[in-house]
């Protein structure tokens, strides 16, 4: 924390009291189902961002990033409009949030880190969970795990303006180190699935392929609505009717009703469809097999995750295929697949400790030939499960959470 804690007193004139820490997380199973009500599974990971502060009584936000250029400054009343590409707006999100149902009175002046090169892993989700959670603390604001995932997932969807679901607020927020956490994004249900007893050691392994951009641009909003217009087909084809389209999602359609009409839902609705419905059952076996200690049989289904992305949901780009190709392929390797939505940034595996060298030897052979542009600017991270976003030290109290 030296480096962070030297910025803040440059930047301020005094020494922080209060410290959030979020982590970042990983999906084994579960992929692009989540705004579609699915099943999904997270876990988080010893890689963190942290947020340092201290409490501003006048009402101020005044926040200095270490990862990317300039501050962002307001008043909690005024919070100023979204700027597009701009680091801050998930600040001005949190603020926005919580004031839809609380009277904020008192800002923040601080400092904020990141550990990784983040695409992929949800750094969006974790930032805002840790301003959320330094505005609630120095606003005296008592706030469930439940809320904060809410507060967290209006940032995301109706100011940042991406369809997504749950998963990334949910696996930040409830993650527990050791266990994975399995959620029924339809009901909120959630639990925190053991390992079994014999589980062999692994590590949740990273691969960032250099390649980093916002979502907002890419497919994903697209394939968020290719999945509903696959459920108002199959709610027309089994049921001769249609319910209002902001309402269609796969989850609401009967795994009967899909298995009847699978060939007569058209091309690439179809592929959503398919994706859908093998990756919630992927899930279900995925969670008995962690029940069992089977890591051979989990990762085995998120490398079939992982193909199902490829041919069936149709997200990916070549960087993060060939990271992919190797994962999947490399001893020691239990599983991989692409992390998040795809589009750009990591693929992550769960591996044997001994199979750091193999990797990282093989990625080398093929990466940099394949795909120079990113030779010198791909990373290879080797992680522990972490437990989630947490108050650290209270600005007000002064004492650790």
């Amino acid at each position: 924390m030296d480096d962070i804690g030297k910025l803040f007193e440059e930047t301020f004139g005094t020494v922080w009291t209060g410290h959030v820490r979020s982590p970042l997380r990983v999906c084994p199973l579960g992929a692009h189902v989540d705004h579609q009500g699915g099943l999904v599974t997270g876990m988080a990971v010893d890689q963190y961002v942290d947020l340092v502060y201290v409490a501003d009584d006048e009402g101020f936000v005044r926040v200095q990033s270490m990862d990317f250029p300039d501050e962002d400054y307001f008043r909690v009343g005024e919070v100023p409009g979204m700027l597009p590409g701009f680091w801050g707006n998930y600040l001005r999100g949190a603020a926005l949030s919580l004031s839809r149902f609380h009277k904020l009175r008192h800002g923040i002046s601080g400092v904020v880190r990141g550990r990784l090169p983040m695409g992929g892993l949800s750094s969006s989700a974790a930032v805002t969970t840790a301003y959320l959670l330094a505005l609630c603390d120095v606003n005296e604001i008592p706030c469930s795990k439940e809320e904060l995932i809410q507060y967290s997932h209006w940032v995301e969807k109706e100011y940042i303006g991406l369809k997504n679901g749950i998963l990334d607020q949910a696996s930040n927020v409830l993650s527990r180190d050791g266990f994975l956490m399995s959620m029924d994004c339809e009901s909120g249900a959630w639990e925190l699935v053991p390992k079994g007893s014999g589980m062999d050691e692994f590590e949740v392994v990273i691969v960032n392929s250099g390649f980093n951009k916002a979502l907002i641009g890419t497919d994903y909003n697209n394939r968020v609505d290719e999945c509903k217009i696959a459920a108002s087909v199959l709610q027309e084809l089994a049921h001769g009717k249609v319910s209002a389209y902001s309402e269609a999602r796969l989850r609401s359609i009967a795994p009967a009703d899909w298995e009847a009409h699978a060939d007569e839902v058209p091309g690439r609705f179809g592929r959503r469809a398919r994706h859908f419905f093998t990756e919630i059952d992927r899930v279900r076996r995925g969670v008995e097999a962690w029940k069992r200690g089977d890591l051979a049989e989990f990762g085995r289904l998120m490398n079939e995750s992982g193909e199902s992305s490829v041919h069936q949901y149709e997200c990916g780009c070549p960087e993060l295929t060939t990271i992919f190709d190797v994962m999947k392929t490399c001893p020691g390797i239990h599983g991989a697949r692409f992390s998040g939505a795809g589009y750009r940034g990591c693929c992550i595996g769960l591996a044997d400790p001994s199979a750091r060298g193999e990797l990282e030897k093989r990625l080398a052979a093929v990466y940099p030939v394949r795909h120079p542009q990113f030779a010198d600017k791909y990373r290879v991270h080797f992680c522990k499960t972490a437990d989630g976003a947490r108050l650290e030290r209270s600005a007000r109290s002064g004492c650790n959470a």
